[in-house]
């Protein structure tokens, strides 16, 4: 059930229309959860400059690294959107098909690096938070990564775990990026 509807675009600040208009361009259409989130405009901007400030080239993470760490997270929290537009981009960034399938089974798969593997750890102890985040994995975290890549991998865990138990709660359906079944992604 859809606890909150979106308003009408007109409704929203011609400031919040910007961030709409460049919603069109990069994925053809305006996405929910900016909807829901920009009803409160003031939430709105901080959350959109957040994101904006993780998702850039110039982070220490690699571009497919982090999207596998936000499909994960959005799997655990069960966020039908985020797994559909998170999977469409990491398809984009080149993880095959195989792998993208396999993420909520990466213990099993040898598909996955020891990078990804560590990541992927980290980010389901930060989300299930039982038995959470031990001192083991956090001096492996330190053999892996130096102190700013793991404060900038932290800050997206926790972030995607704010975007997808936000879209969650408020039923936020696919949008047509991927397909998901069975509690797996596929492609389209």
């Amino acid at each position: 059930m859809r606890v909150v509807a979106a308003n009408p675009i007109s409704a929203y600040p011609w400031w919040v229309r910007l961030f709409f208009w460049k919603q069109r361009r990069t994925y053809g259409q305006v996405l929910d959860p900016g909807l829901l989130w920009a009803r409160s405009p003031r939430v709105f901007a901080p959350v959109a400059l957040l994101y904006g400030a993780l998702d850039r080239a110039s982070s220490p993470l690699r571009p497919a690294l982090r999207s596998l760490i936000t499909v994960r997270v959005s799997q655990i929290n069960h966020c039908a959107f985020c797994v559909d537009i998170n999977s469409a981009t990491l398809e984009k960034r080149g993880v095959p098909a195989d792998k993208i399938e396999q993420l909520g089974r990466w213990r099993e798969s040898a598909l996955f690096s020891p990078e990804e593997r560590l990541a992927l750890e980290y980010a389901e102890a930060m989300t299930i938070t039982r038995p959470g985040v031990c001192d083991d994995l956090r001096r492996r975290l330190k053999q892996m990564w130096d102190d700013d890549t793991i404060v900038e991998l932290t800050g997206l865990i926790a972030f995607q775990n704010l975007s997808s138990k936000f879209n969650a709660a408020l039923d936020v359906p696919p949008q047509g990026f991927c397909t998901l079944q069975g509690g797996e992604q596929r492609r389209r």
